[in-house]
């Protein structure tokens, strides 16, 4: 069911009964369920592999924390009370600078992997579209059917009445028979005898 489209689903919709019964068997034999991250990580290239790794460190506590120990250490190490001669004194301009440039890199970078994450999410939405359509056109032909059997089910009991009652009148006009000739024979026999 790769190749199913809304033109598909909107031929299914409006085709004779014939064609639609087919169209259906065959949308029956497709799988529509794709998982999309599978799907999608087989065309990854290393570069969006790494963004990916970048952005899951970046927007985890670990990170935060080996931030945090980052910064307090380069802040104690550069104090003059540790140092006599700090590389960088404070105001921690390098470190400045450092975290300057680990931004403006770590943004884009981030960036690029939320981008994949809203093609996922497009993706997914539109599998999940095809696989509604696909349960709508399948609940609805089934609909359709149900229906035609509960018509030809409704005839049939109306038939079975008519029978029954064809039945009844058919055994009404027996047992009169007979009654009719019970008497007929009962006179013919009191006229013998007399």
């Amino acid at each position: 069911m790769k190749g199913l489209t809304k033109k598909d689903i909107a031929e299914i919709l409006i085709s004779d009964e014939d064609e639609r019964e087919q169209k259906i068997h065959e949308l029956l034999k497709d799988r529509r369920s794709l998982n999309i991250n599978i799907e999608l990580s087989k065309r990854l290239t290393a570069g969006q592999k790494a963004a990916d790794k970048m952005a899951e460190f970046a927007g985890s506590w670990k990170f935060i924390i080996v931030f945090m120990a980052l910064v307090l250490t380069w802040g104690i190490v550069n104090t003059k009370w540790v140092l006599e001669r700090p590389f960088d004194p404070y105001p921690y301009v390098f470190l400045n600078l450092v975290l300057a440039c680990i931004a403006s890199i770590q943004a884009p970078v981030i960036m690029m992997s939320q981008n994949r994450e809203a093609q996922k999410d497009r993706l997914r939405a539109e599998n999940e579209y095809l696989i509604n359509m696909k349960s709508e056109i399948i609940l609805e032909d089934l609909h359709l059917k149900i229906d035609n059997i509960i018509q030809r089910q409704r005839l049939l009991e109306d038939e079975l009445e008519n029978i029954i009652s064809l039945m009844g009148a058919l055994r009404q006009e027996i047992v009169l028979g007979r009654e009719k000739d019970e008497e007929n024979t009962g006179r013919e026999e009191s006229r013998i005898y007399n």
